[in-house]
């Protein structure tokens, strides 16, 4: 996954059109059920190749609602499996098995504590 949009969501839109791989839904189409905007972990690519940083974060307004989550690897596959989303909820994927690219530069235990993406 790489980020996650939490519940500080305010559902304004400016994520979604930023996303250089349609990997953000509006709360009407989060497979969690939840009011506000989903990252598919299984189609986001952190913008590796596209931009220096995430670009939904970049466009939101909302201060600390998009935060680093753990890479969509191999190596962390078991984080997606279990109830470690917001509230212990599941997550939704289309696809399991998918790779995803991710930022070599964000530490594991920054992605564990959800830092915010954008740094004030």
């Amino acid at each position: 996954m790489a980020v996650i949009i939490n519940d500080t969501c305010i559902n304004c839109a400016a994520c979604i059109d930023e996303c250089p791989v349609e990997a953000i839904v509006d709360e009407d189409d989060n497979p969690t059920g939840e009011e506000y905007y989903y990252v598919y972990p299984d189609k986001c690519v952190e913008c590796v190749d596209h931009f220096d940083t995430p670009a939904c974060a970049e466009a939101c307004p909302t201060e600390d609602c998009i935060t680093w989550d753990m890479p969509f690897t191999a190596d962390h596959k078991e984080h997606f499996a279990g109830g470690n989303y917001l509230d212990g909820i599941n997550y939704g994927m289309d696809d399991a098995d998918a790779i995803m690219p991710t930022r070599d530069d964000i530490s594991i235990e920054d992605r564990t504590a959800r830092v915010s993406v954008v740094e004030e």
